[in-house]
């Protein structure tokens, strides 16, 4: 069984502040942090921010400022949610510090020599992707995921020998050495490698970098592509690279060690495919499993700048509380699919299953128990229940909810059906009793995704159970 678990969480790019799509990957990130930190394993969960993409340095020249000001800018932004959204990474990895440097320089030059290239190349290149596409995977002309047409680039970069790893890819993936979740994203990544891999650019002059990027080592005309670098991070998140590498060996070069990566669908790419054949071709090992997370829509609209309908996380904490934008990113967006926020969807389930269930339970029940003056001693050995178990192992983050939300659902009922209001003394107590331990159980089972609640219920139900205010006041 494996001792230590590792989650790197996929980096964004700080070219603007970050919106509630960046929020949903936080949360599932940090609850998979929580839910193996209570199971007993020792988790290291990295976070950070891609400081050297071209398109960083164009939003620069755009708000006319420096692009280390303004990466220095966003940075704070991304690294402002952990107290906004109430998380728990352990390192805010900056791509754009002297340690990345040396991590990423390391990288390159422990790739096996036949495996990097320099040629004169022309290719039409999406600068929102940082992503070099053939013609035929444009559509009408413009790049699939940002529907711009992307700029026609020509210039002398080096190259990586991507086709050398065509089999050992497909035989990887198809045999869940590198487990792919959900099997529709295994699948994409299948189709593609089939397809029949071709060799990526892996660098880009200087000049067109703006002198922004890491050096390529040993040619100071060159920068590293952004994605070689970006990739890195998970790395030197761990100080690899550095004068400690205690981190680096424990949560990823020892084989006790599970390794879990959390992306977004649209760098799948980069991170089944590139990632893992350069670190198999440094000779380093590889993750063991890549959760790939949909997108949000915005009332059934993609989040765009141009259409204004961006949701700022910041703002919706400040509404209604990190709890419930948990609760809401966790419950309401399929974990293995795309997703739509609503805000009156958002209200509608905070006064449904937040105030109304949840919140509506616990009182009841607290009310109830205080009287009879009953105390319950302090637990230590809580368990997590099967379902929510199984399902985060499965990253259905959604499921493992909706299956505590049937339980007080079971135990409204089993109120409503036992009317414990109407009796007194020890026969209160004997009905009550059992109600509030599985309140407790809950409480626990909550912890990974509204950690802040989870610890007032066991808080108030540990002890002479005492009625409180409202876990969540009605809107």
């Amino acid at each position: 069984m494996k001792k230590h678990i590792y989650i790197a969480q996929a980096i964004p790019y700080v070219n603007a502040a970050p919106h509630v799509g960046h929020a949903l990957e936080y949360v599932q990130a940090d609850c998979l942090a929580r839910f193996y930190r209570a199971l007993g394993y020792e988790t290291f969960y990295s976070d950070g921010a891609d400081e050297n993409s071209l398109k960083n340095v164009q939003a620069a020249e755009k708000e006319g400022v420096e692009t280390k000001d303004l990466v220095d800018k966003y940075s704070k932004r991304f690294f402002d949610l952990k107290g906004a959204l109430n998380l728990t990474f352990d390192v805010f990895n900056r791509t754009s510090s002297k340690e990345h440097f040396y991590g990423a320089q390391k990288l390159w030059s422990l790739c096996k020599k036949e495996d990097i290239y320099k040629k004169q190349y022309r290719g039409l290149y999406c600068i929102g992707c940082e992503l070099f596409y053939t013609p035929d995977e444009l559509v009408s002309g413009k790049c699939p995921e940002h529907l711009t047409e992307p700029d026609e680039v020509e210039e002398e970069n080096y190259f990586f020998n991507l086709s050398n790893y065509q089999k050992f890819l497909e035989n990887l993936i198809e045999k869940d050495k590198l487990l792919i979740v959900p099997q529709t994203r295994k699948n994409e990544v299948l189709s593609f490698i089939k397809s029949g891999l071709e060799d990526f650019s892996i660098s880009r002059s200087r000049e067109r970098a703006r002198g922004w990027g890491v050096p390529v080592p040993g040619d100071d005309s060159q920068v590293m592509y952004v994605w070689f670098d970006a990739l890195t991070t998970y790395l030197t998140a761990l100080g690899y690279g550095g004068s400690d590498q205690k981190l680096f060996n424990k949560f990823w070069e020892d084989a006790n060690s599970k390794k879990i990566q959390v992306l977004g669908k649209g760098i799948l790419r980069f991170h089944a495919v590139y990632w893992i054949a350069m670190l198999q071709s440094a000779g380093l090992p590889l993750p063991d499993e890549e959760f790939v997370h949909g997108y949000i829509t915005v009332d059934g609209q993609k989040i765009s700048k141009t259409l204004g309908n961006v949701i700022d996380p910041f703002n919706l904490v400040s509404d209604f509380g990190s709890e419930a934008v948990r609760f809401y990113l966790l419950r309401e967006i399929p974990a293995w699919g795309d997703g739509d926020f609503s805000l009156n969807r958002f209200r509608d389930l905070y006064n449904g299953e937040l105030a109304n269930g949840l919140g509506n339970l616990v009182a009841r029940v607290a009310r109830l128990a205080s009287d009879t003056n009953l105390a319950l001693p302090p637990k230590k050995n809580f368990f997590f229940k099967n379902a929510v178990s199984n399902n985060l192992r499965n990253y259905r983050f959604d499921l493992a909810i909706l299956s505590l939300w049937e339980e007080i659902s079971k135990l409204d009922k089993k109120i409503n059906e036992e009317k414990p209001w109407e009796l007194e003394g020890a026969d209160l107590k004997q009905v009550i009793s059992p109600i509030a331990q599985e309140i407790r159980e809950i409480a626990f089972n909550l912890g990974p995704f509204l950690p802040q609640t989870s610890v007032k219920i066991l808080n108030q139900f540990t002890g002479k159970v005492t009625a409180e205010k409202p876990l969540f006041p009605r809107i």
